[in-house]
C-alpha cells in the first residue's frame, strides 16, 4: 500500500493509524516512517485478493468493481476501495459504462475480528463520503469482511459517523501543514505497534525521532 501524500492531499488508510495513535500517523504520513510486523504484512495478504487494479465484474445486477480509486476534495483525502458493488435499484445513479442506475456499496476487508472501537467504520464511512462526492449519490451502508470470522457485517453509515470523520481528518490536516508530530501517552497498546522501535517512546520527552536518527548516523 501506498502511504506517501500528494503534497497536502491525506491518504484516507491514515485515519486508522490517526485513531490507534496519533503520533504513528504522523511516523509514517509526516515522517515518511514504515515497519513491517506480523499483523502488517497478513493485512497486506489478505488485501492482494481485493487490489486487483480497477477491475470489473458483473453478476446479474450487481457490478462489483475492485481497487477502486477514490477521492475528496472537501475532506483532501485521497485512497482506495478495496471492493465497491453497485447494485441495480431505480433509485440510484448512472454509472459510467453501465446500463442502468446503481446504489454503492463500499466493502472493506480486515485481517482480523470485529473490533471493541469503531475503527473500521471510520475508515469505512470516509469510503462512502468520497463515493458521495464522486458520484453526486447518498452512500448510507457499507460492509466490513472480517477474515478471521470469514463473514461481513453490514455497517449504517449515519450522519453522526460521517461528521466525527470529518472532525478526525481537520485535525490530521492540522498537524500535516504544520508538519507536527504529536507526543502521546504510551502504554501496553505500543508492543503492538509496527513502529515501536522507531516511534523511541521513552526518547519522546528529549528529542523527535528524527533527530535521533540523524544524530545515530553521524556517530
Amino acid at each position: 500500500m501506498d502511504y506517501k501524500e500528494t503534497e497536502n492531499e491525506l491518504m484516507l488508510s491514515g485515519i486508522q493509524h490517526f485513531h490507534f495513535c496519533k503520533r504513528q500517523w504522523a511516523l509514517i504520513h509526516i515522517e515518511q516512517q514504515w515497519e513491517e510486523n506480523v499483523r502488517t504484512v497478513e493485512g497486506q495478504h489478505l488485501h492482494r485478493n481485493a487490489d486487483q487494479p480497477f477491475t470489473r465484474e458483473k453478476r446479474g445486477d450487481k457490478l462489483i468493481v475492485r481497487a477502486m480509486p477514490i477521492k475528496s476534495n472537501e475532506l483532501n483525502i485521497t485512497g482506495v476501495c478495496d471492493v465497491v458493488e453497485f447494485v441495480r435499484d431505480d433509485g440510484g445513479v448512472e454509472i459510467s459504462g453501465a446500463e442502468g442506475k446503481y446504489i454503492a456499496y463500499p466493502v472493506e476487508y480486515k485481517r482480523g475480528k470485529p473490533k471493541m472501537d469503531d475503527v473500521d467504520v471510520l475508515q469505512l464511512a470516509a469510503q462512502a463520503m468520497c463515493l458521495e462526492e464522486m458520484l453526486l449519490c447518498e452512500v448510507e451502508t457499507g460492509f466490513i469482511f472480517y477474515n478471521e470470522i470469514k463473514h461481513r457485517i453490514e455497517v449504517p453509515l449515519t450522519i453522526d459517523l460521517k461528521a466525527k470523520v470529518k472532525a478526525i481528518v481537520a485535525e490530521m490536516q492540522s498537524y500535516y501543514d504544520r508538519r507536527h508530530t504529536p507526543k502521546v501517552k504510551t502504554g501496553p497498546f505500543c508492543t503492538s505497534c509496527s513502529l515501536q522501535h522507531i516511534c523511541l517512546p521513552k526518547l519522546m520527552n528529549k528529542q523527535t525521532v528524527r533527530s535521533y536518527v540523524e544524530g545515530r548516523i553521524r556517530e
